[in-house]
């Protein structure tokens, strides 16, 4: 195949999240079927630092690919679409056009619309959610407001600023057991993977959890402990949306599926795909996960993630993950395979996606006379 699709593959990032996005974009890159694209893989160091070729694959697990190294930038122009290559004084000497991004960057500057608004200012198409749907599906407690309002089932939460907490702490403390009480789950507003996320049961451990959450975040939110299963479900597509077979994540080594358990050790949970569920609660989630994509006003792909509350039988929206993990042990592509799409498909479909939704966008007048 002569004319391939150039992939720019974007992962590592300013945030709590980069290790988690290095593993999801080693899974991705490796899986890019090299008849059909030519995969430029660049990364984002920790510093905001962009690398291209073997300096970004050097960040990775394991180098995947072997090509020069070069310091590069996308700049929010569309008559250049694509990367600056910086090969020497800090100058511009080579422009390298971009056919679709794969922006694989987990939490803060990344998922969360910032990279999605410089892509769509250089109108470059890409995979996922566009700048709105990103932004509100980083923030929990927007997030939870959109859910609300869309009159989806949510658990009971609240929300302080990490100011409100260093000000008036006793405050904050009786706030949280008035409204919320304990057991609680203590989180940063804008991370995803379980980073900074504690289980409180009392005051001590409430202080501590916070102490935690507010290193990673200015905004915290509490939400009531259940006692229930935790239920997963895969989104795929833009306006016309499906959702996958529910899967169930069964923690083995901890209270709640934690960032260990999820990346660190491979016993740390036991995930069942699919799910032991009836075929009414499976529409059902299945139902409320596309609802709950819709609200946000979601687009490429997203996992949803839902409580079934163990005594009550009721289901409880839990948040949904507009760039979910892409590892070999991730649940967004195990519940697609389980739904009859492999991993090297999946990635085939999310790039058509992102480039139907950018020929739609592009519908779009931008003058008015």
């Amino acid at each position: 195949m002569e004319n391939k699709l150039r992939v720019g593959v974007i992962f590592g990032g300013r945030s709590g999240e980069h290790e988690v996005s290095l593993r999801s974009a080693e899974s991705i890159i490796n899986a890019l079927d090299r008849a059909k694209y030519e995969v430029v893989p660049i990364a984002i160091t920790q510093q905001g630092k962009w690398l291209a070729s073997s300096e970004a694959t050097n960040l990775l697990p394991s180098s995947v690919i072997e090509t020069a190294d070069q310091h590069v930038a996308i700049f929010g122009d569309p008559t250049e679409r694509g990367l600056a290559r910086f090969t020497g004084a800090g100058k511009a000497d080579e422009r390298d056009r971009l056919d679709v991004v794969f922006p694989v960057l987990h939490g803060t500057y990344g998922e969360d619309g910032t990279i999605q608004g410089l892509l769509e200012m250089a109108d470059v198409p890409y995979v996922g959610c566009g700048v709105l749907g990103s932004a509100a599906g980083m923030d929990k407690v927007v997030m939870k407001r959109l859910f609300r309002e869309a009159g989806l089932p949510i658990v009971e939460f609240t929300y302080f600023l990490r100011t409100q907490w260093e000000t008036d702490p006793l405050l904050v403390e009786l706030r949280v057991a008035e409204e919320i009480g304990f057991p609680c789950f203590v989180k940063p507003a804008n991370l995803g993977s379980s980073v900074g996320i504690s289980k409180a049961t009392e005051t001590k451990s409430l202080n501590e959890a916070i102490a935690l959450a507010t290193k990673f975040d200015r905004k915290i939110v509490v939400e009531r402990g259940v006692d229930a299963r935790e239920i997963e479900v895969s989104v795929l597509g833009n306006d016309q949306a499906r959702a996958s077979l529910p899967g169930e994540i069964i923690p083995q080594s901890a209270d709640f599926y934690d960032y260990k358990a999820k990346y660190v050790d491979a016993n740390g949970a036991r995930l069942m795909i699919p799910a032991d569920l009836s075929a009414e609660q499976t529409a059902e989630i299945q139902r409320l996960a596309v609802l709950a994509f819709q609200a946000i006003d979601g687009a490429g792909l997203g996992r949803v993630d839902f409580f079934l509350e163990r005594e009550t039988g009721q289901l409880l929206l839990n948040e949904i993950n507009t760039m979910p993990g892409f590892t070999s042990i991730s649940m967004y592509p195990k519940l697609w395979e389980a739904s009859g799409i492999g991993y090297g498909e999946l990635i085939d479909r999310l790039i058509e996606l992102a480039f139907e939704r950018h020929r739609e966008k592009s519908c779009n007048m931008t003058s008015y006379s």
